[in-house]
Formats: C-alpha cells, sequence, structure tokens
C-alpha cells in the first residue's frame, strides 16, 4: 500500500536497490504480523497455561483476565462458568455419595439389630431351653431359628454384592435377575447374553447389574409395560448393556434417583448412560463400557 500510494516506482526487470526495498518491505509487514499475533493470542495462551495448571480436585482458581478480544473474553467467561458448574456437580456428588453412604450404613446396622440381633437373641433362649429340657423338639427349633438367621446374613451380604457374580459369572447373574423379576411381576423378560463375552472388571460387572437391577425395577414400577428385554454383548472393543419395555417410553423417564443414581455408577467407571426411544413408544436404558475395562483373557 505504501508502494502504491509512494510516487516510487519498481522497474522491469527489478533492479538491486529496488528488490531490496521490497524485501526490507515485507520483512517489516511479516515482524508487525508477528508482534500482532503474539499480542492477540498472547491472552489464549496464558489461558492454556491455566487450563493445564488446574488441579481437577480444586479447580477453584478464576482464569487469567488480561486483555484480549470481546471473544476472548467471553471465552474465558465460559470457562469460568464451566468451572463453577463442576465445582458445584462435584459438591452435590460428593453430598450424595455421603448421603447414600450414611443410609446405607443405617439400613445394615437396622437389620443387624432388627433380624440378625433378634434372631440370635430367639436362637439362645431356644439353646438354653433345649439344653435345660433335653428335648428334641427345641433343638428342633433352635436349628429353624439357625436356618432363618442364615437367611438373613445371606440377604444382607447379597445386598452389598450378589452373590451371583462371583458364583455365576456377570451373563448367568443377568439371566437369574430377569428370571426373578419376571417371576415376581408376572411379565416375560426376554434375555439375550453373549456367553463367550469378553471378562470386565469386577467393578465394571457390578455396575451392569446394577445398572440392569434399577432399569427392570423402573419398568415394574413406572413403565406399564407388557414386556421387557435385557441384552448383554460386545459393542466394538467394548460392551453395551440395554434393557429395553414397550412402555410409556420417555415422557416418564423422569431423573429421579433412580436415573440418577445409574448415571452416576456409569460415570465412575468411565461408562455413558443414556435413555432412548424404544420400538417407537417404550424407552431403552443403554450402558456403553469401553475397552479399558474388558480383562484380558
Amino acid at each position: 500500500m505504501l508502494l502504491a500510494l509512494s510516487p516510487a516506482t519498481v522497474s522491469s526487470p527489478l533492479l538491486p536497490e529496488e528488490a531490496e526495498l521490497l524485501g526490507l518491505g515485507a520483512l517489516a509487514v511479516i515482524v508487525l504480523n508477528a508482534f500482532a499475533l503474539r499480542r492477540a493470542l498472547g491472552p489464549l495462551e496464558r489461558l492454556a497455561r491455566h487450563m493445564q495448571s488446574i488441579d481437577p480436585l480444586a479447580p477453584d482458581a478464576a482464569a487469567p483476565r488480561a486483555g484480549g478480544s470481546a471473544e476472548i473474553t467471553a471465552l474465558t467467561d465460559a470457562f469460568d462458568e464451566m468451572l463453577a458448574r463442576l465445582r458445584e456437580e462435584r459438591r452435590e456428588s460428593s453430598h450424595r455419595a455421603l448421603r447414600a453412604e450414611e443410609a446405607e450404613r443405617l439400613r445394615i446396622a437396622r437389620e443387624l439389630h432388627d433380624d440378625v440381633g433378634q434372631s440370635l437373641t430367639v436362637l439362645l433362649l431356644e439353646l438354653a431351653r433345649a439344653r435345660r429340657e433335653r428335648s428334641d423338639a427345641a433343638l428342633a427349633d433352635a436349628q429353624g431359628t439357625a436356618r432363618a438367621l442364615l437367611e438373613d446374613v445371606r440377604h444382607i451380604c447379597h445386598e452389598l454384592r450378589p452373590e451371583s457374580l462371583d458364583d455365576l459369572g456377570l451373563p448367568n447373574a443377568v439371566r437369574t435377575l430377569a428370571g426373578r423379576v419376571s417371576e415376581a411381576a408376572g411379565m416375560p423378560v426376554e434375555v439375550d447374553v453373549d456367553d463367550e463375552l469378553a471378562g470386565l472388571s469386577p467393578e465394571a460387572e457390578l455396575v451392569v447389574l446394577r445398572v440392569a437391577q434399577e432399569s427392570l425395577t423402573n419398568v415394574v414400577r413406572h413403565a406399564r409395560a407388557s414386556r421387557a428385554r435385557v441384552s448383554l454383548g460386545r459393542s466394538g472393543d467394548g460392551v453395551c448393556l440395554r434393557v429395553a419395555d414397550d412402555g410409556r417410553g420417555l415422557s416418564v423417564a423422569k431423573a429421579g434417583s433412580g436415573i440418577r443414581e445409574m448415571r452416576e455408577r456409569a460415570i465412575s467407571i468411565g461408562g455413558q448412560l443414556a435413555l432412548l426411544p424404544s420400538q417407537g413408544q417404550g424407552l431403552e436404558v443403554r450402558l456403553d463400557l469401553g475397552h479399558e475395562h474388558v480383562v484380558a483373557a
């Protein structure tokens, strides 16, 4: 532009002094552009360094705000808002986890006190009576109480971690769960499980079974469905669980405690949980786990 506005001319062929002048002009343009770009991108570089320095467990520091265009300012504000949402979500998740842990401890303590404690008291009394009376009937009563006590303990252990996972493996545990739900609800539950499914980590197996359990519970309680289907198999390099029904669908799939708990379980192991329409009217709960959860044989 300076060349065009100035009285200077360029010869053809180009003279050495003219080439030198054009070279200096091009170098000046490059230097000015580099300075302008560095000044414009400086706030982005500082924001990137700030992002890298953030501790995921304590994302409290606000992003630096040293100049920059309106777009960079908007990006910085969006990043701060994202950090605020992460802090709030982590706080709420911690509170929910703490409440759930305390509720579980209270439930187990209550069951131990009410069921196991009372059964042990009755057993001691019956054993004392059998010793005093030397009666076979009293011994039989004590044996019955001991068997009921054993069932109570097994039930509590099953609530903590289902025995079927360790005894039968995940595919058969899913089949057993579907059979129990079908029998209790009087609703057919179709099961399609890959018996050659690659082994999962213990944490992933527990999450898969709990999500299937909660999904089937929601089907029975809320979906008004006439049938359900559970499928578990490979999906690419990972594993996919699907629980579908022909009920009322997404319109009743509110983000209640059950769905929130399933999402948190999935997130805890890096999985993805999605609620999708099924067969045009029902609901499908889909849990996808990546290849990192598959244990090599």
